[in-house]
């Protein structure tokens, strides 16, 4: 047998893939390749031949595997439902453990020294701030530009929301954690401040734990599965006790809704209590918890996530969420990945940045510069790929700003 650890692409899994094709018009490296190896057909089949000992699991296995975005696009089309991103992970647990030194080194600080160390990543994050505006910053790689350009930090982050605790508004309906995260705690506070208000004002009180860490979604689509258990434990301990645990960005709670595979029947645990902020709060607009405003506030251009759309199939939410705000909704042409896909921009730049200019493509067609997407490996994809004028917002950001708007114009006063 070629698999050597416990997340190994299982045959149940290769098995229930009936070869059929409906995944290919879906997938974004077929699309761009034409090549039926860079299709999820083809790359089940490179795990079935390696399963078998027909082929060797080297370089040649390890790039099919890898030019994979895992945007699970192919899940939501696939009519046996093969749950495609848990086998293409197992594989890439098995290329960490089986080919350790295949050009890991740069990826192993990445995703195990700097997006898991709160304070190395906020010294970083104000050094990048600060590298954006010299002219070293036009000497970087292509990929590395993106990812400093996409990030809204500037050199002073806002507080970490570590730790803190915030009552509920008016009649208390249950208490829930809110993941910190690792960049988005310094990257995008501005997400983290409009979760928090707007679940408040939904009766929960949140709690940040300040013991919390990444969710481990980086380190597993990467292979790095001892990392990712790991990652895994120390948010089962905690965020245990909690109602509900919260994520405010589409590839953390797409990830912690799977921590079974990860932490065991703690992680069960928690996965029941996960969901996106995105599905709360259109959840408490529904239930008149917090009101739909009626100005009319325009087009909005919504960017589905993959990790929203396809592995969580929440498709609805973000949409009730900006309607309720007064917006229009604009769908995009398809909902093809943005190219973002956690660590692809900078292992994989030229695919990334040809999606990723796709996408851009797309969202100026509809002629709206306002721009919602929930996640932020997403959100600052399309900033580098958008010009200057656009607005890439959350759209719980969108819908805390009207709605502050609304109380200021009928009270003289916002929160």
């Amino acid at each position: 047998m070629a698999w050597v650890t416990a997340h190994a692409p299982r045959r149940a899994e290769l098995d229930a893939c009936v070869d059929c094709g409906l995944c290919l018009p879906h997938c974004p490296t077929y699309r761009l390749t034409g090549d039926e190896t860079a299709s999820p057909r083809g790359r089940i089949a490179a795990m079935r031949a390696v399963s078998a000992d027909l082929v060797p699991l080297d370089a040649a296995f390890g790039e099919v595997i890898s030019f994979c975005l895992q945007c699970r696009a192919c899940e939501s089309a696939c009519p046996s439902l093969v749950p495609f991103g848990r086998a293409v992970e197992g594989a890439q647990a098995e290329l960490t453990a089986q080919r350790p030194g295949a050009g890991r080194r740069l990826r192993h600080v990445l995703v195990g020294r700097l997006v898991a160390a709160p304070r190395l990543l906020r010294l970083a994050t104000r050094v990048m701030a600060l590298v954006r505006r010299t002219a070293v910053f036009r000497l970087l790689p292509t990929a590395i530009r993106s990812t400093v350009a996409g990030m809204r930090a500037g050199p002073h982050p806002l507080p970490s929301i570590r730790g803190s605790v915030h009552p509920a508004r008016g009649q208390e309906t249950g208490t829930v954690a809110l993941l910190a995260g690792c960049v988005m705690d310094p990257w995008f506070g501005g997400v983290h401040q409009a979760s928090i208000e707007l679940l408040r004002r939904a009766g929960y009180r949140v709690v940040v734990p300040s013991v919390q860490t990444c969710c481990g979604a980086l380190a597993a689509h990467d292979g790095d599965a001892k990392r990712a258990r790991r990652l895994a434990a120390r948010n089962v301990r905690a965020l245990r006790g909690f109602d509900l645990v919260i994520s405010d960005t589409a590839g953390c709670s797409a990830h912690l809704k799977e921590y079974s595979e990860w932490a065991g029947d703690g992680g069960a645990i928690l996965a029941d209590r996960a969901r996106d902020v995105t599905e709360c709060i259109a959840e408490a607009i529904q239930r008149g918890r917090i009101p739909r405003l009626a100005l009319s506030r325009g087009a909005v251009a919504v960017q589905d996530p993959c990790h929203l759309r396809h592995a969580q199939r929440i498709v609805d939410a973000p949409r009730i969420v900006l309607a309720a705000a007064g917006y229009e909704p604009l769908d995009l042409a398809d909902d093809q990945c943005c190219g973002a896909a956690g660590l692809y921009t900078m292992l994989r730049p030229r695919t990334s940045y040809e999606l990723g200019r796709n996408k851009a493509a797309q969202i100026r067609m509809l002629g709206s510069t306002v721009v919602a997407s929930a996640n932020a490996g997403c959100e600052m994809q399309l900033r580098a790929h958008l010009e200057n004028w656009f607005r890439i917002v959350h759209p719980v950001e969108l819908y805390w700003e009207a709605l502050r708007e609304d109380e200021f114009r009928r009270t003289g006063t916002a929160e």
